[in-house]
């Protein structure tokens, strides 16, 4: 078993913040750091929260750190993006007892090389074996997997973790992913990599993040993705296709769809319609 690296102390969550998480999810504190507590809370969290990078696109402060992201996702009814999604889940993870580590990982690395390194944040637990706990990228697994090579099927839709180069694996996602994979080791931790990624993903003209509006949130068989003004309700087997048709519309979606308390719905229509034409020309 490769060493676990433990989460910083600056990282960590208190007790009563904890337990506002768990009633956010509707979940009691589990009796044992398990397999089962774990699966149970991953798909909690995933039910509860939906991975939107609205700070990036709408040029928003966002935080790094666990707490900046209980703050946002927990208190303020929003959600959040690997950063967050997969950062909240660890420290929590760590303050009811699992033993957790932050794996420095980088989507679509297969096709962007090194550079790629650093742009996603997933999680190693160590329970009887590894597992890979992943609730940050947005349309994947809907449990927790063992950490390892092999494929993967999880409510009809099929991924795998294979080899990569240089030592690194990669998790591939299922044929209508809109992350087609990222890669990852069992034992790279690097915070400020992934630290100078977000600072990158949040402000840079050429992050995807900031060119586009994506929303997605999973159900019970499937997923529902918002980007900019395309909505698709996905399962296994269909792919259900709609388009927002103005302000108001979209503040709905956010609301009902997604479960968000979003601000100026008005302004972030504004700006997709921005995009939607310069895509367009």
């Amino acid at each position: 078993m490769t060493q676990m690296t433990p989460i910083r102390d600056d990282y960590t969550l208190s007790q009563s913040q904890i337990d506002t998480y768990l009633a956010r999810i509707g979940m009691a504190r589990p009796v044992q750091a398990d397999l089962q507590s774990l699966t149970q809370l991953h798909r909690a969290h995933l039910l509860t929260f939906p991975f939107e990078a609205l700070d990036a696109f709408m040029g928003w402060p966002s935080g790094f750190t666990p707490a900046a992201a209980f703050d946002k996702m927990v208190l303020q009814r929003r959600g959040g993006w690997c950063f967050e999604m997969n950062g909240l889940f660890g420290a929590v993870l760590q303050g009811l007892g699992f033993r957790v580590t932050r794996l420095c990982g980088g989507v679509h690395r297969e096709m962007l090389g090194d550079m790629a390194v650093g742009n996603h944040l997933t999680l190693r637990v160590d329970l009887d074996r590894p597992y890979l706990a992943e609730v940050g990228v947005a349309d994947a697994i809907f449990e927790p997997v063992p950490l390892a090579l092999g494929p993967i099927r999880q409510r009809g839709f099929d991924f795998e973790i294979t080899e990569a180069d240089g030592g690194w694996l990669r998790f591939n996602n299922h044929p209508q992913g809109i992350a087609r994979s990222f890669d990852f080791r069992p034992d790279h931790a690097d915070e400020e990599a992934m630290t100078a990624a977000h600072a990158w993903l949040m402000q840079d003209p050429g992050s995807p993040f900031t060119n586009a509006l994506a929303v997605m949130r999973h159900t019970e068989d499937g997923y529902v993705a918002l980007q900019n003004d395309q909505l698709r309700r996905v399962t296994s087997g269909k792919v259900f296709e709609g388009q927002v048709t103005g302000a108001a519309h979209l503040a709905e979606i956010l609301e009902t769809v997604f479960d968000l308390d979003v601000p100026k719905p008005e302004d972030i229509w504004a700006r997709v319609q921005s995009r939607v034409r310069s895509e367009a020309a």
